[in-house]
């Protein structure tokens, strides 16, 4: 459907979400409305903000724009005309907005899921105008007209290595302050911003954040599905909170495009979620990831993985030392079996200069090479897997003389090196082409089915490549090719079975996690610190796609190997640990885990998180997950007890009211704990620490 600019007016959506557009006096069309159809509360036209934020040099710069001024580029852009359609389940919206001056178009495409309350959104600018313009920010979605701070708290989530998906909260009105915009009649500067920073996207924070209502009943929870910089801000226009979600930046990012007449560009994709409360926002984000993930049969069969790095080999695999390991993970019930980092090592001066070869050590594999290892792993009945960090080259290797310099990050003219490395542009084709020869050698000729591929360098702002402008343009563009190239070899290996890693989860964005199939939540050793990341990691990753280290050694007494095997059972259970020198009765606990996961896992695949105890802090000494099945009489909840009482109620808000059978699934222990529903909830008995109970709840039991 087409309009013109008479209308002013116009409604779009569908059974789960309707958002409503008006064309303004001065021509700009404003996003006044976005809820469920059956929310009868009115729309706030008065705060509501352009339908896109844009900053160009010479038109307007830096944040005060057209949130307080009205001069930056985004008041600028008039609304010309817009369609609706319905592809393949989603309904889509597309906006053109345009600028006469200077010929700057800018179309908003807006998606959604049918039935899901998800809105995705992103521009696509066009310069038709005569002379060239460069851009500075272009927001991929601007909604105004929120509840005022005063109603709101703010959630987010610190995100560093070994300390993943901490979140926090606090009432917006602690950081958007009250300037009584009535007596100064102007909006307050203040916002609440929160910024990735260089190639870890997800180093610092998780690029996501939530808003709940503290009394009103709503939620919106987003995410920035950028694979490099982005950037989110909360602020306060007209007594209402407005949301802006940008990719990269000039002002953070040093990112900037310049677009000659003709020429285009397009932002990463905003997804905005509404629900009823934080966890029904999250939840409506886990159905949308994975909508928009590329499908693979992964997804639904959820494999065991034994990895042998973890507390166990730690970079070190030889022939011996893997036999016994493959032996016993085979034995344990693992489907796949990944050799981590060192199997190319065969310099006794270390590895982590010298990668990018990625042939095996002779000297690690005498005998018969890596290929007896890998057959020993097919002949065991599981699928070889390898670890690979395939972006960076060291400075020690051949492959750094033998590919030209325009092939790596390079700024000046001058090739980067980091921490001992360089890193690959993979923009530059003799740089595709040595990591697709690698990969089709190892998958394709050595026949490995599954990659680990990890990025443990960080490169901040990014490259300077001859045609970018800024090195955040640079590194935007590698992060695009990075994930195109990846989806070219799935296109080739269509079996193959990828997992994205960086030093853990420091690239956990949409974007990644739309074309891998798994996600590594953490490098975290101890195991008493990972159940908050754990229990958190589905706020950001659905439970199948995140991958949860479960290492029980054989100096563990029998508490703490439940403990370590029953926080990975909601998640996808990745194995390590000394198996072949455990005796039978802890082997016992680790084939009963593996089974329960197993029974259980056709469930997690379509399952959404709750958290029955609110999202788990760092030192928390409960901590809860929960599961729910759609359209199912069934949920499951993982239970943790490091400290404090030893018995526990645990509310499960979705199940009050209702006949609930409740049985613990792991450990099969009864000294573990107990668990009795009272109707409207749970008390958990947990009688040591550390203790975990994997607990099903079925209705009409």
């Amino acid at each position: 459907m087409a309009s013109n600019q008479r209308q002013h007016t116009f409604t779009w959506g569908h059974q789960a979400l309707r958002a409503g557009f008006a064309i303004a006096a001065d021509g700009t069309l404003r996003l006044v409305r976005l809820a469920h159809p059956d929310d009868e509360r009115p729309a706030a036209p008065h705060s509501a903000l352009p339908l896109v934020e844009l900053t160009a040099l010479g038109h307007g710069s830096g944040w005060s724009g057209p949130r307080f001024t009205g001069t930056a580029f985004g008041a600028r852009l008039a609304y010309r005309t817009h369609r609706t359609e319905r592809r393949d389940g989603w309904e889509w919206l597309t906006v053109e907005l345009h600028d006469p001056d200077t010929g700057l178009t800018a179309f908003v495409e807006l998606t959604s899921p049918t039935g899901l309350p998800v809105l995705r959104s992103r521009v696509r600018l066009r310069n038709e105008g005569l002379a060239p313009l460069v851009v500075q920010s272009v927001s991929s979605l601007v909604l105004g007209g929120l509840p005022a701070p005063d109603a709101l708290d703010v959630h987010r989530a610190r995100n560093d290595w070994l300390a993943e998906c901490r979140w926090y909260a606090e009432p917006l009105r602690a950081a958007v302050a009250d300037i009584h915009v009535d007596v100064h009649e102007h909006d307050s500067r203040a916002a609440l911003a929160l910024t990735g920073r260089g190639s870890w996207p997800t180093d610092g924070h998780l690029a996501m954040g939530a808003l709940t209502e503290r009394d009103g009943g709503r939620a919106w929870a987003w995410q920035v599905e950028s694979p490099a910089g982005w950037r989110w801000d909360l602020g306060e226009r007209a007594h209402g909170t407005y949301l802006a979600l940008n990719g990269p930046t000039d002002a953070e990012h040093q990112w900037r495009v310049r677009l000659a007449p003709g020429e285009e560009f397009t932002t990463v994709y905003g997804a905005l979620a509404l629900g009823s409360d934080l966890d029904s926002a999250i939840g409506a984000l886990t159905s949308y990831r994975r909508a928009i993930r590329r499908p693979h049969p992964d997804h639904t069969a959820l494999p065991v993985v034994f990895n042998d790095y973890m507390n166990t080999l730690m970079g070190d695999p030889t022939t011996a030392k893997l036999l016994p390991l493959i032996d016993a993970a085979a034995d344990a019930g693992a489907e796949y079996f990944c050799i981590d980092s060192g199997w190319y090592d065969d310099d006794t001066r270390g590895w982590w200069d010298s990668v990018g070869a990625w042939q095996p050590s002779p000297r690690r594999f005498p005998d018969g090479g890596i290929q007896a290892v890998l057959d020993r792993i097919r002949e065991r009945g599981m699928v070889p897997g390898l670890w690979l960090e395939p972006e960076v080259v060291g400075v020690r290797s051949p492959v750094a003389a033998e590919l030209p310099d325009m092939a790596f990050f390079q700024r000046d003219g001058v090739r980067l090196t980091e921490q001992g490395r360089h890193q690959l542009d993979l923009r530059h084709p003799a740089a595709r082409a040595h990591l697709d020869k690698t990969v089709d050698r190892i998958v394709g000729d050595w026949g490995v089915g599954y990659l680990k591929l990890d990025y443990n360098i960080v490169v901040d702002p990014g490259t300077q490549a001859p045609g970018d402008l800024a090195p955040g343009a640079g590194l935007l563009g590698h992060a695009h090719a990075y994930l195109d190239w990846l989806s070219g070899v799935l296109d080739r290996h269509p079996s193959l079975v990828v997992e994205n890693c960086a030093s853990g989860g420091m690239r956990m964005d949409g974007a990644t996690l739309a074309v891998s199939q798994l996600q590594s939540t953490s490098d975290q050793q101890d195991p008493l610190r990972y159940p908050p990341i754990a229990a958190a990691a589905p706020t950001a990753v659905p439970p199948e796609q995140g991958a949860v280290w479960a290492y029980p050694q054989p100096e563990f007494d029998d508490d703490l190997t439940t403990w370590t095997l029953g926080g990975a059972l909601l998640g996808r259970i990745h194995l390590s640990g000394h198996l072949n020198r455990m005796p039978e009765h802890q082997l016992a606990l680790v084939r009963d885990a593996v089974a329960v996961y197993k029974s259980i896992r056709g469930d997690l695949a379509r399952a959404l998180p709750f958290w029955p105890l609110g999202l788990p802090r760092w030192t928390d000494e409960w901590l809860a997950l929960g599961l729910s099945v759609p359209g199912d009489r069934t949920a499951y909840l993982s239970v943790w007890r490091r400290g404090g009482p030893a018995e526990l109620r645990v509310p499960v808000r979705h199940l009050a009211g209702r006949s609930v059978r409740a049985e613990v699934l792991h450990p099969s222990s009864a000294e573990a704990g107990r668990v009795v529903w009272d109707g409207d909830g749970l008390t958990v008995s947990v009688p040591r620490t550390p203790g975990v109970l994997l607990i099903r709840l079925t209705q009409g039991g």
